[in-house]
């Protein structure tokens, strides 16, 4: 029975860990194709953001969720590694080197706010996941 839970174990860490190299690899194609590839699959433009929820400062959220997921798992996957902080410290450089990025690349602008919104999703999985190990380890 012991065994049957370990290898369980293994594969959901496995899939874990998979569908964050998997996440990773889109956010790079999301960030570095130029113009809104996803605004072109859903409205058939380049240049239109899709918006997920309405709210004041637009579609900085967006950022927001991709990268509290992203973050989330690879905090999740680097908990086994033992470098979690490693782990924060490349997702935050990341969000901030793609998003200067966009000062490059042909129909992209650098916005604060997704700077801003990027930081802050990290941020929020990295403190969340603090909290679940303290609570965990009392």
């Amino acid at each position: 029975m012991y065994y049957i839970k370990s290898e369980m174990k293994n594969t959901i860490f496995k899939l874990l860990e998979y569908s964050y190299y998997f996440s990773l690899s889109i956010l790079f194609v999301l960030y570095l194709f130029p113009g809104s590839l996803i605004g072109y699959l859903l409205y058939e433009n380049l240049g239109q953001q899709p918006d997920l929820i309405s709210n004041p400062i637009g579609t900085s959220i967006n950022h927001l969720i991709f990268f509290f997921y992203l973050a989330t798992l690879g905090l999740i996957v680097r908990l086994k590694y033992q470098s979690f902080l490693n782990s924060f410290t490349f997702l935050i450089s990341l969000s901030v080197l793609l998003e200067v990025a966009h000062w490059l690349i042909p129909n992209r602008a650098f916005e604060y706010y997704d700077l801003f919104a990027n930081n802050i999703g990290v941020a929020t999985a990295y403190l969340l996941i603090n909290i679940f190990l303290k609570l965990r380890i009392k």
